[in-house]
């Protein structure tokens, strides 16, 4: 052999050796999405709205850059036994908008399917690739549309904001949705068997604006109305304190002694005391006391008095006058 030609052989065997050893060949990329998640359907109105995530993952692990179809396919349970691939011929394919894996969220409406088990299950693919294994059939029981509570009120009341709408006859119960002034969007605050709610957790001042939705138990699940057009509020405290109770008076040679019960408002200030001459009109004679009592020492002897007591708040809001009570001061 060539000098030449045993020097480029003896470099074909080093450049050999440095590769390693080769192993058995890979098999390719299935290029097959991983099974849609969290497959979920509720009826709302008119409407079935079907949620699930369309994952950015393959089987391999490796990411999806670019996804082909998601296909969706909805109809009643059929004959039993059930038979999937059969049931998936029959089933109508929902058109899917997604360009790009992540939650999805897909509306259809109930068709004629009210009374009926309704079947619904989900697939994926990559582009040029396979299509994932079916997430589902989940199962739905569809009823007629729900309604949705009507003519919404929002009333201003002593512990809050008092709430009253009208039922559908078949819902079962609401959701009470609250935007306070300065929130971006709404919140469920409360749950009602009855068709009203007192909201005790509302501040003077602020305003509200409510939204009211029935529901209504179907199966596992619970069918749901739309939810009612906002009503608005803004609350103010125009609430007196409670009349003051207990009010009792005793005389005594120099002065007639008032004491009642005390008031535990929050924003409770103070009382006013008024009292009557012998049937006449009742003046004030005392304002801003503080303590449930007062000695009037005014009062002249041998003379008959009645008297009553109110109670004011922060805001200047007076209470209806108490029970009167009479005394006087003997000679």
């Amino acid at each position: 052999m060539r000098p030449l030609a045993l020097i480029a052989s003896f470099a074909a065997c080093l450049v050999l050796a440095g590769c390693g050893y080769v192993g058995e060949p890979m098999p390719p990329a299935l290029n097959m999405p991983q099974k849609v998640a969290g497959l979920r359907a509720i009826q709302r109105g008119g409407n079935i709205i079907i949620e699930f995530t369309v994952p950015d993952r393959t089987t391999e692990d490796l990411p999806i850059v670019r996804l082909g179809e998601v296909e969706l396919r909805v109809g009643p349970g059929g004959a039993q036994p059930f038979d999937f691939g059969r049931w998936c011929e029959s089933a109508l394919r929902i058109p899917v908008t997604a360009s790009a894996p992540g939650p999805v969220e897909v509306t259809t409406p109930i068709r004629n399917w009210a009374g009926q088990d309704v079947l619904f299950a989900v697939r994926a693919s990559k582009a040029k690739g396979r299509f994932s294994d079916w997430a589902g059939p989940n199962v739905l029981h569809v009823v007629e549309p729900v309604l949705a509570p009507k003519g919404l009120r929002a009333e201003a009341v002593s512990t809050g904001v008092k709430l009253s709408w009208q039922a559908a006859r078949q819902a079962l119960g609401f959701r009470v949705y609250r935007r306070a002034e300065g929130e971006k969007e709404d919140g469920m605050v409360a749950e009602s068997a009855a068709s009203g709610w007192i909201d005790t957790s509302t501040v003077y001042g602020k305003r509200y604006d409510y939204r009211v939705q029935a529901v209504v138990k179907t199966g596992e699940s619970v069918a749901e109305s739309e939810i009612s057009p906002p009503v608005e509020i803004v609350t103010a405290d125009k609430f007196p304190p409670a009349v003051p109770v207990g009010l009792s008076a005793a005389s005594t040679p120099e002065s007639v002694e008032l004491t009642w019960e005390r008031n535990t408002e929050p924003d409770f200030a103070f009382y006013r005391v008024y009292r009557s001459l012998d049937g006449t009109a009742f003046e004030k004679i005392a304002d801003s006391l503080q303590s449930p009592s007062y000695s009037d020492h005014t009062a002249a002897r041998g003379k008959q008095y009645r008297y009553m007591v109110s109670a004011v708040d922060l805001l200047g809001n007076e209470s209806a006058r108490s029970q009167p009570v009479e005394a006087g001061i003997k000679q």
